[in-house]
């Protein structure tokens, strides 16, 4: 039995233990901070029953948001902290370096990205999600869109024609029913891979090709200029110009690195910062049949269609928050051709020339709640644009255009130096653009608007007779010195989307581009005969419906409507008297696509 005193030293003792522990306590509480935030998606609305979790300072804390995406992590030990989010169907976000001070509360809002579709697990799963078809960390993906239409002002196709006829053609003369391919998309497959090799680091890759739906063949804007080559105007079928000239991935291919915290460098064949601006802010998302902007890459090149996308070129991207940053480089590739500035030049008297076409580019964008802007900046040396097929024993005024190396009329004496078979004639400039676009969403609308400015020189390095352009074609006729002084185009854009009960959406879009005069002295009015070098404008409209039937399938339905006026209502070649077969094009379309 404990005697009175070994009684009272035990209450002595536990009074004591007890006076430490509530000291403890009050210095734990004084020495403690606070995390809190909201998480929300690209769109600003909330997530809910997201996973928050805050690790540092020796501990790791993890709580869910609520139904408004705001969660809240009390008592943190003082310290540096990362904070780690996961939602099924968003990509996992981290926000590092985030220190938290002595009775310090710290605001973290996070904005969370959908992620690609888990994989297919089953044959029904395929049919009626979006899961992808993925193994071990390789996607296979594509989609098949054709349909038909009516061109009030058109031309017969041809298998190379892998875009519909929806803009006004400078050789369309008569109203047709047609095969309308790749209306709201391209069809095509694709492959790409992304494989964890170490915590935060990915190896990426991505190889992807355009096919024309009705004849299999893959696209090329090239061979539909090579077949008229040598056709009087009245016997052409369409003829495009473009980024893809018939190469295995004449999409994309491309490899690289990816980090969690340090963004993504690839290397290889890759759009242009200007084409990914465009299928994002795009009201029609860069659909050939009811976008300008998609159909003709003017803009999305900054200042020619064929670059659209760079071969050789590296790109990073890099996001952080609700801030994203992109950069591009293409290094010079390719062969310059042979040239001279001589009167009157010879095989024996032109100087081979090096390609010097190399390209860069920047892009500064951002979300904020429901809004969210892009500015992009391209710069393109030696960007080739080749307008018309080669002009043959039909043509009035030359037996071909290839004799004719440059504007500057200075013939190649003797024959061509490189045959006309098979090869294109193009107008070689330096180009620079500048791009601003943006994009609201206020459900169940979403409003789109962009403006670009593009200025374009005479080439610093000129190309010559034999000069390569896209696809490996090679050019038998060149023009280095197009311009008579700065060619000046202006392209906007504006639009508006509209979602019935999740599974219709309407679009209505607008676009313009405008061009200066650059020729010298102007020859602009009706009685000198405009040429294609005066101050013009084309004009678009469309609008369409699309349903959604399954994840997968959709039917749409839509007309747009087009018009050329002054100098880009005139044909190549540029006059004066050679104006456009007609200046205007009526085309609705009706179609579906599939997409996996």
């Amino acid at each position: 039995m404990l005697s009175q005193h070994s009684l009272r030293y035990a209450f002595v003792l536990l009074l004591a233990v007890c006076s430490t522990g509530l000291t403890s306590v009050s210095v734990s509480g004084q020495d403690s901070a606070s995390l809190s935030g909201r998480i929300t998606d690209s769109a600003g609305a909330a997530i809910p029953v997201a996973t928050v979790t805050a690790a540092g300072a020796g501990i790791t804390r993890s709580t869910l948001t609520d139904q408004s995406g705001r969660y809240q992590l009390l008592e943190l030990p003082i310290g540096r902290y990362e904070i780690h989010t996961s939602k099924a169907g968003f990509a996992n976000e981290t926000r590092a370096g985030i220190s938290l001070a002595v009775g310090q509360s710290v605001t973290v809002d996070i904005q969370m990205q959908l992620r690609t579709s888990d994989a297919c697990a089953s044959g029904h799963e395929f049919a009626t999600t979006d899961c992808a078809l993925t193994w071990h960390g390789i996607t296979l993906y594509g989609a098949y869109d054709v349909g038909v239409g009516w061109v009030s002002h058109g031309l017969p196709e041809n298998g190379y024609n892998y875009e519909g006829a929806s803009l006004v053609n400078r050789n369309g003369y008569q109203h047709r029913f047609l095969i309308a391919p790749n209306n709201l998309q391209q069809t095509g497959l694709g492959i790409r891979g992304k494989e964890e090799f170490r915590p935060g680091w990915s190896v990426v890759f991505n190889a992807s090709s355009g096919i024309n739906p009705q004849s299999g063949l893959l696209a090329n804007a090239s061979a539909t200029q090579t077949i008229n080559n040598g056709l009087p105007r009245a016997s052409y079928s369409y003829a495009i110009d473009g980024a893809r000239a018939g190469q295995p991935f004449n999409d994309e291919i491309y490899g690289g690195i990816s980090s969690a915290h340090f963004g993504a460098l690839t290397f290889g064949r890759q759009r242009s910062l200007g084409t990914d601006a465009m299928l994002v802010y795009d009201p029609a998302g860069g659909g050939y049949a009811f976008s300008y902007i998609g159909y003709n890459g003017t803009m999305a090149g900054g200042g020619d269609t064929e670059n659209s996308r760079w071969d050789s070129a590296v790109k990073y991207r890099l996001p952080f928050g609700p801030v994203h940053f992109g950069a591009m480089y293409k290094f010079a590739d390719g062969n310059g051709g042979c040239y001279s500035a001589s009167a009157t030049w010879t095989a024996a008297t032109c100087t081979p020339e090096s390609a010097h076409n190399n390209a860069y580019g920047f892009d500064l964008g951002g979300n904020s709640s429901k809004f969210s802007a892009d500015a992009v900046f391209q710069h393109y040396n030696q960007a080739i644009s080749v307008l018309n097929p080669l002009l043959g024993p039909q043509s009035p005024t030359q037996p071909y255009q290839s004799t004719t190396n440059s504007i500057n009329t200075n013939p190649i004496t003797g024959p061509n130096l490189i045959g006309t078979t098979n090869t294109v004639y193009g107008i070689v400039t330096d180009n620079s653009a500048i791009m601003g676009a943006v994009k609201y969403t206020w459900d169940p609308f979403k409003f789109f608007g962009g403006y670009e400015y593009i200025w374009q020189n005479n080439p610093a390095n000129p190309l010559g007779v034999g000069a390569s352009d896209q696809g490996g074609y090679i050019m038998s006729g060149v023009e280095d010195n197009n311009l008579d002084s700065e060619k000046l185009v202006q392209i906007w854009w504006a639009g508006a989307k509209y979602t019935y009960r999740s599974k219709t959406d309407m679009t209505f879009s607008w676009y313009q581009q405008r061009q200066n005069t650059f020729r010298v002295p102007p020859t602009c009015s009706i009685e000198a005969g405009f040429r294609s070098s005066c101050a013009g404008t084309l004009n678009e409209g469309s609008l369409y419906a699309d349903h959604h039937f399954t994840k997968r399938f959709d039917s749409f339905a839509g007309i747009a409507y087009s018009w050329v006026s002054g100098g880009l209502a005139i044909a190549i070649p540029h006059g004066p008297g050679v104006p456009y077969n007609s200046n205007n094009n009526l085309a609705p379309t009706v179609g579906s696509r599939f997409t996996f």
